[in-house]
């Protein structure tokens, strides 16, 4: 089975660097859009940004939502950008700990990696029960980095499957050994559709 995992088009927090996670901003306009390839199905974060995303991308299919596929709760950094939380102690612990504290009032990498996770791999065997050989999966840059930390290969640390806005990779799941409990998706290529 092949999944084309793509990061949302780009919204304005993104511009700004903002750290926008449980806030549900649009997407800005997109000029064009080329290169998608055909899926049977659409599986995407309930948030605006991915509804609209997965609306450009593949307009004649409603996409499934998922809830465990929100980007990560960045609590007391929510709306906010490197520029203004420089000098706030905590900004400066998370920053310290590479990331591994959680988010004050938020959420932390490692039950946020957790929720992708076991969201991904329920989506993975609901998507083997339906016979489904490509999917497209639109989410947030977070949750493509926690899934694929968790389980791509190459194995790579979080941060180095970072990728922009409208951007992805596409995977490939062996089903005989996913269900012998190899739970990997195979990265074959980067993606970008604009």
């Amino acid at each position: 089975m092949e999944i084309l995992m793509f990061r949302h088009f780009a919204t304005a927090g993104n511009l700004e660097k903002r750290y926008i996670g449980t806030t549900d901003e649009p997407i800005l306009p997109v000029s064009s859009v080329s290169g998608v390839p055909e899926v049977e199905i659409v599986l995407a974060s309930p948030l605006l940004r991915c509804r609209e995303t997965a609306g450009l991308l593949y307009p004649r299919l409603d996409p499934v939502l998922i809830e465990g596929f929100r980007e990560c709760d960045f609590g007391a950094f929510e709306g906010k950008n490197y520029r203004e939380l420089t000098g706030d102690q905590d900004y400066q612990a998370w920053i310290d700990s590479g990331g591994i504290l959680p988010f004050p009032g938020g959420e932390s990498m490692a039950s946020f990696t957790a929720r992708t996770k076991e969201a991904f791999q329920r989506a993975v065997e609901d998507l083997m029960a339906g016979e489904i050989r490509r999917a497209a999966m639109i989410a947030h840059g977070g949750t493509l980095m926690a899934i694929l930390s968790s389980c791509g290969i190459p194995k790579q640390e979080y941060y180095e499957w970072n990728c922009g806005n409208g951007c992805g990779y596409r995977v490939r799941i062996e089903e005989d050994l996913w269900k012998t409990g190899k739970k990997e998706c195979k990265v074959e290529e980067q993606l970008c559709v604009f």
